[in-house]
């Protein structure tokens, strides 16, 4: 049987021993090691993976807690106090504070001690303060917030910075824009308007600001840190130097106030949008190919016949215009038809409190819907009803944002015409706990204030903040050039999140005009110092709303009142 097999050739001697020579020739820091092979075969581990996370979690804020003497090392929940109620959130919270507190804590403590209890006290702080602030974010009406309150700050800065830009003597009576806009929108921690010219009025502004981002947190932590810390001189004071300097003033008042980061970020936020928008492309190349096989054939047919063709195509494409049409009105009747079968069902917007107290009055009693207060106040008095989303200041904020009074008044006038019937008029089934109200509010609790949401988006902001979980190289900052095509690139950016007939039907022919225009609107956020008062405006907002007390009494008669019970 042997000799049935094919005989296996022999290799050539000349080649190995060729190669071989060849290969001992090369110096050795070429030669393979076993430790590099097996360094080539190993994946990169993601930064935002949830190995990395619990690593980066371990290493810098349980490196001396109980994993000694066990087989399997603890779960985070049993060594770390609970921040939320959510695990998920938890995890990326503990991330973000992990690499604060290796970057701007470890740097100076390690190099006095290695003792690791003040560390231990600050994430026990934290601790306290999420759980607080858990407790009363149920409590906030997101809805008016996000739709009503935040638009409106948003839409006082565009007028304000419209205003101030728009010159009203010619040189050299003109006047400063920050003068302007500093007097249409006045906020005490920013006065006085920094001049490059008068050097102790920047250094004023500066201290003001400091002092003012210093009461602001010492306020939250007079609210929400137990008595026993609250009486620590030492702990709140490294607390509050540590969210004040670090976080609102190198994150609010800094980097985040300039002009081409807020183009960046407006950047980015588009590109993820138009990652998730459904694929358009793939009906535009099928709508391409089905008019280039129409197209194509009167090539073949025109030797026959050329009048009849046209015909037969006229009326082919009369066909699928008429189906399109008939199409389109069956899904919307059918969708009129579920919402308003659904919205019967779904919850009321209006609490049952003040339903009683809504039935009690007659229709021209009840007070006018407020635009920041839902809840009972202390003093008894009548709470108001919640505003309707359709008058919420998103509408207004958006239609004065893309300047569509003035483009289309046409299309204005009418959309504020359907508004007001939906509110006011038969059925107001646009108001307050209305069929369209119950439906808006059932897609916004469903796609925006989805808790699900929240730990990816808190896992891409840690990406972007802090790639690697590290500190970005201290970035340089932009010439003026290159802050123009940034904004440029961000034009480019919103108008591909807008469909092409609706670019040429608003915007007219040319896409370098539609560049420029979108670029004119982006010039809203073109002066940092304006920026200062929108951010420290969204920032104060929020924290107030979580915490009323800060806008019923001042941070000292606070702490009285801690100290003293």
């Amino acid at each position: 049987m042997s000799r049935l097999q094919p005989r296996l050739k022999a290799l050539a001697t000349s080649n190995i021993s060729s190669q071989s020579a060849s290969a001992s020739k090369e110096p050795p820091s070429k030669l393979p090691t076993p430790l590099s092979r097996q360094n080539a075969r190993l994946p990169s581990i993601d930064p935002l993976s949830e190995r990395a996370t619990l690593f980066l979690i371990r290493r810098t804020l349980c490196s001396q807690l109980g994993d000694k003497g066990r087989s399997s090392p603890a779960p985070i929940d049993e060594l770390l106090p609970p921040l939320t109620s959510s695990n998920e959130v938890d995890l990326q919270l503990y991330a973000f504070i992990s690499i604060i507190i290796r970057e701007f804590v470890h740097t100076w403590y390690t190099k006095i001690t290695p003792d690791h209890v003040f560390v231990e006290e600050v994430v026990k702080i934290i601790a306290h303060c999420t759980r607080a602030l858990e407790q009363r974010l149920r409590k906030v009406d997101l809805e008016s917030v996000l739709f009503d309150e935040l638009p409106d700050l948003l839409d006082v800065h565009v007028q304000a910075y419209r205003a101030s830009q728009y010159p009203l003597h010619p040189p050299p009576f003109e006047s400063d824009p920050r003068q302007i806009y500093h007097s249409l929108w006045p906020f005490p921690a920013l006065s006085p308007v920094p001049d490059s010219t008068v050097q102790y009025a920047v250094q004023e502004q500066v201290e003001n600001e400091a002092a003012y981002r210093q009461l602001l947190v010492q306020g939250v932590l007079a609210v929400l840190l137990p008595t026993e810390d609250l009486e620590n001189d030492c702990l709140t004071a490294l607390v509050g130097q540590i969210f004040s300097e670090m976080i609102l003033g190198g994150g609010i008042g800094g980097k985040a106030s300039e002009p081409w980061l807020l183009w960046e970020g407006i950047t980015k936020i588009a590109e993820v949008i138009q990652a998730q928008l459904p694929k358009s492309k793939a009906q535009v190349r099928l709508d391409r190919s089905n008019s280039d096989l129409v197209n194509s054939a009167p090539s073949v047919i025109s030797r026959k016949t050329g009048k009849g063709w046209k015909v037969a195509h006229s009326i082919q494409k009369t066909f699928w215009l008429v189906l399109q049409y008939v199409f389109v009105a069956f899904t919307a009747v059918r969708f009129m038809i579920i919402s308003i079968a659904t919205s019967s069902a779904l919850p009321s917007r209006i609490a049952p409190s003040m339903k009683i107290i809504g039935s009690a009055h007659s229709k021209d009693d009840v007070e006018p819907p407020s635009l920041t207060n839902t809840t009972t106040t202390s003093k008894g008095r009548t709470p108001p009803l919640k505003q309707p989303i359709l008058k919420m200041k998103i509408w207004s904020c958006v239609s004065n944002l893309i300047d569509l009074e003035a483009r289309m008044p046409w299309l204005y006038a009418t959309i504020s015409m359907l508004q007001w019937g939906a509110v006011a008029g038969p059925g107001k089934v646009g108001g307050t706990d209305g069929m369209i109200d119950k439906l808006l509010s059932h897609a916004i609790q469903a796609h925006v204030l989805d808790l699900a949401l929240l730990p990816t988006l808190l896992r891409t902001a840690r990406a972007a903040l802090f790639p690697n979980n590290t500190l970005a190289p201290p970035r340089t900052i932009p010439s003026a050039s290159e802050q123009v095509l940034i904004r440029h690139r961000c034009a480019q950016a919103i108008l591909s999140l807008i469909p092409a007939k609706i670019q040429d039907v608003y915007f007219g022919p040319g896409i370098e005009r539609r560049v420029r225009e979108v670029e004119d609107a982006l010039d809203i956020f073109g002066d940092s110092y304006c920026n200062k008062h929108l951010l420290y405006g969204v920032v104060e907002l929020i924290i107030v709303r979580l915490i009323p007390e800060l806008a019923e009494k001042g941070v000292e008669e606070l702490l009285e009142e801690r100290l003293s019970s």
